[in-house]
């Protein structure tokens, strides 16, 4: 079973995006309040998936993304960030640090889960 890791400071937004991905599937869903949470979970268990916003206190979901993908173990990992942040700098800044994809809030349900199946290939 896929484990996807939702970061998200917002009880109310994590628990959105939770329904939403399980409409997608049957997954080992994990979630974290903040950066600082979400990195002391990546080590404890296998994650095929992040799904993230940028702001969050303590460490914001860029510098996640940066640790993520600057480290061997977890450069794997795909990561989608869902955020209300709308520029076009906000969004290229994602991209280039390796977000596989950029969301904006509000955002439909099936455009996240069509991002999910394409990242997921299911």
């Amino acid at each position: 079973m896929k484990s996807i890791l939702i970061v998200e400071d917002s009880a109310t937004t994590r628990s959105l995006i939770r329904a939403v991905i399980e409409e997608v599937g049957d997954f080992n869903i994990v979630e974290a309040s903040t950066g600082f949470e979400a990195l002391k979970l990546l080590p404890t268990q296998e994650i095929d998936l992040v799904v993230t916003d940028i702001n969050m206190p303590d460490i914001n979901g860029l510098e996640l993304i940066n640790f993520v993908k600057s480290n061997p173990r977890y450069a794997h990992i795909p990561l989608i960030i869902v955020t209300t942040e709308r520029s076009e700098e906000d969004k290229k800044r994602g991209i280039a640090l390796g977000a596989a994809a950029y969301v904006t809030k509000p955002f439909k349900a099936p455009e996240l889960q069509d991002i999910i199946r394409s990242i997921l290939k299911i």
